[in-house]
């Protein structure tokens, strides 16, 4: 459950920490106080997009903290799969820092990425608000709907499904995309044939352009070479730099064992003489070895050549260019038993369509029994909400010729709010108010996934009032005898139906305005109620009319602990409608 929220700097905001309480936590407050943001911190705190504009005016930086427990065994396995090792008593802190260039997230004091954090936040709370209504409304959103109620019936399958999807889908692309007539394939073989010929003529051998290119080099630039080399033995040998150095060495030879700094300089003398003689004996040697052969250079070239035309077609290495090689020989192979393979293919293909649509078939089953029982489920839910002649159900129809990872269905919720009207199509039929109620029936269908404990709705009052108002209001107070829930409202109804109760409002000053919650006693309570009622003033007949809304809600909850508790959803959707029956 959410224990308390911390928040610092964001919007209207300066500082406000609350706690909240088990069961119905009631938000209520003047149109524009500021409620939404308390909401919006929640969201924000667990991933949602963030920019610089909600930082509260003049500060450097907004700060959200949110304090969960998570309690339930399931919750903590996923948590310490996902690397988050819960504090003591299953404590989760939650802090998302919001700079203007970026932000900072972590979990328990370790450092996350948003993803995980949204990943983390799906995990221990379910918030809903009005946009909410619409997801409602698509086809795809209903059709998880059915599938996550059937739980651990569909689960299986769907994973089938989805391979044998894959499975089918590949071996379609491989056909589709190898369908060849007979003139195609020669062509292609042909082609192949050529160019297999030409790699396997060239036989590139690695390194083998290096050392061309160095003799080509070499060769090109024989004759600067060769009158540069010349030159150097000359100059370096008799009646050059050898013979003056030599000079040198008997001149310091012939005051040797004088003075020692002279014999040191004698001993660098003649290294230097033993140096360029072995120079010159190199360098004599090269120049002796000197050649040019005009058809060497020629066939240096047209090797070169050879070698940039396959790389140029093939690959820049000899490493991709032997890759090329193979793949040409596997697709001739291919090719040349093309018949057979598109025979073998074929057959692969339709045992691959077989399990997928066997598998599809059960799928569908799985999800027409998931979706009658969800629907009984919701009749009744909706029932209880002051839907007096509903009819609901939700429709299954496979369409074998198109499907897909998720089977064959199109699957959509149809409903009936009048006698004598015939069941549409959700979205063709609801309105703001009704898809609101719908929305709670859902909830509370959904409400026994255990894992899942704490809930925050975001006016889901919206269109309704009066007697529908107090059975939404009995059916939220029932929901939250199992669950913690964060509920902003209008209606005083729902306010009275409170566990706890907390007032948003906004506080002007000079030159600035601030947000601020406060947990009200049972005075306060019954004066937020009253202000909800339309009291302008608030006076004893207000109060004691809001006394005696908050005595009819405690009347509802005293009904709700006598009643069966809300049917929650079990893994086996037949075992679910068991239960419903014999209730």
């Amino acid at each position: 459950m959410l224990l308390s929220i911390h928040v610092r700097n964001l919007a209207l905001i300066e500082e406000e920490e609350v706690s909240f309480t088990d069961g119905l936590n009631i938000l209520t407050g003047e149109t524009g106080a500021g409620k939404s943001i308390i909401i919006g911190s929640i969201n924000l705190a667990l991933g949602a997009r963030a920019d610089k504009s909600i930082i509260r005016t003049g500060s450097e930086y907004a700060l959200i903290e949110l304090t969960f427990q998570a309690d339930h065994k399931r919750q903590l396995e996923k948590l310490l799969a996902m690397g988050i090792d819960p504090e003591e008593d299953g404590i989760i802190l939650i802090k998302r820092k919001i700079l203007p260039s970026r932000s900072v997230c972590s979990v328990n004091g370790e450092t996350v990425p948003l993803k995980q954090l949204r990943e983390i936040g799906e995990m221990l709370i379910d918030i809903y608000g009005q946009r909410e209504n619409q997801r409602l409304l698509r086809k795809d959103a209903q059709r998880r709907t059915v599938d996550d109620f059937g739980g651990d019936r569909i689960a299986p399958l769907l994973s089938r499904t989805a391979d044998t999807w894959h499975i089918w889908k590949k071996l379609s692309d491989e056909w589709n995309r190898d369908d060849l007539d007979e003139s195609a394939r020669l062509r292609e073989l042909d082609l192949l044939t050529y160019e297999v010929d030409e790699i396997e003529a060239a036989a590139i051998r690695e390194g083998e352009e290096e050392e061309l290119e160095k003799e080509h080099r070499i060769l090109g630039s024989f004759r600067r070479i060769s009158e540069a080399a010349g030159n150097a033995c000359r100059l370096t040998a008799e009646d050059g730099a050898a013979d003056l150095i030599g000079r040198a060495c008997r001149e310091l030879s012939s005051v040797a064992g004088i003075d020692e700094d002279l014999d040191g300089l004698l001993d660098q003398a003649s290294e230097i003489d033993s140096l360029l003689s072995d120079f010159n004996r190199s360098l004599t040697d090269y120049v002796e070895g000197l050649s040019f052969d005009p058809a060497r250079l020629a066939q240096i070239e047209d090797r070169l050549d050879v070698i940039r035309r396959c790389q140029d077609k093939y690959g820049r290495s000899v490493k991709e260019i032997r890759a090329a090689l193979e793949e040409r020989r596997s697709r001739i192979d291919f090719l040349q038993a093309y018949e057979s393979r598109r025979t073998a293919l074929a057959a692969e293909l339709k045992s691959a369509r077989g399990d997928l649509e066997k598998t599809c078939r059960e799928l569908t089953e799985a999800r027409k029994q998931a979706a009658a029982d969800f629907s009984a489920r919701m009749k009744e839910a909706l029932l209880d909400l002051n839907f007096l002649r509903v009819e609901f159900a939700v429709c299954v129809e496979p369409d074998m010729d198109h499907p897909g990872p998720e089977g064959v269905d199109h699957v959509s919720m149809h409903i009936s709010m009048n006698p004598g009207e015939p069941l549409r199509p959700l979205e063709q039929v609801a309105s703001g108010g009704e898809l609101s109620r719908i929305m709670l029936a859902l909830k509370t269908v959904f409400a026994g996934r255990d894992e899942l404990y704490s809930f925050i709705f975001d006016e889901i009052d919206t269109g309704i009032s009066g007697q529908t108002a107090w059975k939404v209001a009995a059916r939220m107070g029932r929901l939250a005898g199992d669950h913690q829930i964060l509920c902003i409202t209008h209606l005083p109804q729902i306010a009275a139906m409170q566990d706890s109760h907390f007032l948003i409002e906004k506080e002007a000053g000079n030159d600035s305005t601030a947000t601020h919650i406060r947990r009200l006693d049972e005075a306060g309570s019954e004066e937020e109620v009253a202000r909800l009622l339309g009291a302008g003033d608030i006076t004893e007949a207000a109060l004691q009319n809001a006394r005696e809304m908050r005595r009819t809600a405690e009347i509802e909850r005293e009904k709700k602990k006598r009643k069966e508790r809300i049917p929650v959803m079990r893994c086996d959707p037949a075992t679910m409608h068991d239960m419903h029956t014999d209730g």
